[in-house]
């Protein structure tokens, strides 16, 4: 039997990436999923596409997580359809790196609200209709440890990210509900390369400091976040898995 049949999960900012790959991987094992985007309806019609036609459950749901009333209503549309809510993935996240002296108070803001704050919103709708067994999987990053130089920002709100995880496991512990985060390290996306990450010097340096030796690709998260979202991980809450090749 499917690890997470029956079960419906919700992964947010799933039209591509490492997102896309959760989603699919969440649905190949049984699980009815609500794809989130917040711009790319197209991307995230393809994902859905891609898991009914491999025999699975997954509608499209469009919602910007920083939006109180749009992350409410990203919940809402998946318990409409599906019935309940058992899973939510909390992947929606943007960046941008820069040295110290650039740093905008606009930059700030967009990266927090983002990866910080809609997070919290769009937990804070879930938990309502989440209950025993209930699993939270925050996407966190391996910068946190790595600490790059000109990612302040982006590293801070990723920090947030770990802490929130372990604040949420201790104060939804009672209910039941587990939430840990997977870290990330260097990953190979649309993202990346669109921002010409990919295949840079940065990431070649990144790559050798790497013990597994090459850039992680989106299944290698996704399967990590299938073991959180099953009874797998039944007793694992509250942890911060770094999922990077063994780079630290």
């Amino acid at each position: 039997m499917s690890k997470l049949q029956g079960k419906v999960a919700i992964v947010t900012g799933a039209s591509k990436g490492i997102g896309a790959a959760i989603a699919k991987a969440l649905a190949a094992e049984g699980a009815a999923v609500a794809v989130n985007y917040a711009s790319s309806k197209a991307g995230a019609d393809k994902v859905v596409a891609a898991i009914i036609e491999a025999g699975g459950k997954a509608v499209a749901v469009g919602g910007d997580v920083s939006k109180p009333t749009e992350a409410k209503n990203i919940v809402d549309a998946a318990v409409a359809a599906f019935g309940r809510l058992d899973i939510l993935v909390n992947n929606s996240g943007v960046y941008a790196f820069s040295p110290i002296e650039a740093i905008s108070e606009e930059q700030f803001h967009a990266m927090f609200n983002v990866n910080v704050l809609g997070m919290l919103l769009v937990t804070q709708a879930a938990v309502a209709h989440l209950g025993e067994g209930g699993a939270i999987i925050n996407i966190g990053s391996g910068v946190t440890s790595l600490t790059p130089p000109m990612s302040a920002i982006y590293t801070g709100t990723k920090g947030a990210v770990d802490a929130i995880t372990g604040v949420l496991s201790r104060e939804l512990g009672a209910r039941k509900i587990r939430v840990n985060s997977i870290n990330p390290g260097i990953v190979e996306t649309e993202g990346t390369h669109s921002a010409g990450f990919a295949g840079s010097d940065f990431e070649k340096a990144l790559v050798e400091q790497t013990p597994l030796g090459r850039p992680g690709q989106p299944l290698d998260i996704a399967k990590v976040a299938v073991f959180l979202a099953s009874d797998d991980s039944g007793w694992v809450t509250g942890e911060k898995i770094i999922v990077g090749g063994g780079l630290r």
